[in-house]
């Protein structure tokens, strides 16, 4: 059975030092590529070697029309073809629609490789100081202000009972706004990181209790950023 390789991208932008070397052996190695993104894909190919051939590969790009997608993939499996997977910031699989295919190679009994590569979900919990043995990634939180309120009362409430990290993200344009709405509902002495842009040269990954934040308030709009919530000691 071929072999599938999990293909990181930087996060930042240009941020080409934080995929190690040995990626583009990997990418060399296979004969499909799924990309989350193909022409960022293309892009983030050439920025770390610049003399791969492009068109050389089979290209496909993972939308929501899943049973396409997977009809492709299994086909290239059958075919006995290397594929890479490529998510468009990070690591496949992880906050990633890349984990549909790689739940089917599963399946079809292929080796899977993930390779190393920068994760803003490990890179914040690690500099955050907040407890890395038991944390939780919740993705996005509800939209709706009041179902919004409600979830973060309840993640700061299980944080509390469990000693746990709740991790999560909002779209960049309405960070501004959730960074308020925590704020306003969490408990003076719970613990908020805020890290944003993370890995590039303007890199801020902070931790504060909610009252110090409402003295030093970050402008997080349009800006990537992830939250990690600590309440307790």
């Amino acid at each position: 059975m071929p072999s599938i390789y999990l293909i990181p991208s930087f996060i930042a932008e240009n941020a080409t030092n934080t995929i190690p070397t040995y990626i583009i052996h990997s990418v060399r190695n296979c004969q499909v590529i799924f990309a989350e993104n193909e022409r960022t894909a293309r892009r983030f190919l050439k920025s770390i070697d610049a003399s791969i051939i492009i068109d050389d590969f089979e290209w496909h790009t993972i939308h929501k029309s899943e049973s396409q997608q997977i009809s492709h993939f299994k086909d290239a499996v059958r075919s006995n073809k290397n594929i890479a997977i490529i998510s468009e910031a990070g690591c496949p699989g992880v906050a990633d629609p890349g984990q549909e295919l790689i739940a089917v190679a599963q399946e079809m009994d292929c080796t899977i490789k993930p390779l190393v590569g920068p994760s803003s979900i490990l890179l914040a919990l690690m500099a955050s100081g907040m407890n890395g043995q038991q944390f939780e990634f919740i993705g996005y939180l509800p939209i709706d202000n009041s179902e919004r309120i409600k979830k973060i009362k309840e993640l700061e409430l299980q944080s509390a009972k469990n000693n746990s990290t709740k991790i999560f993200i909002e779209t960049p344009y309405r960070n501004n706004q959730l960074f308020e709405c925590l704020l306003q509902n969490c408990n003076p002495t719970t613990k908020l990181c805020v890290g944003k842009n993370i890995t590039s040269q303007e890199e801020f990954i902070v931790t504060k209790r909610i009252k110090e934040w409402k003295q030093h308030k970050p402008e997080l709009h349009k800006i990537p950023t992830i939250f990690l919530l600590h309440a307790g000691s």
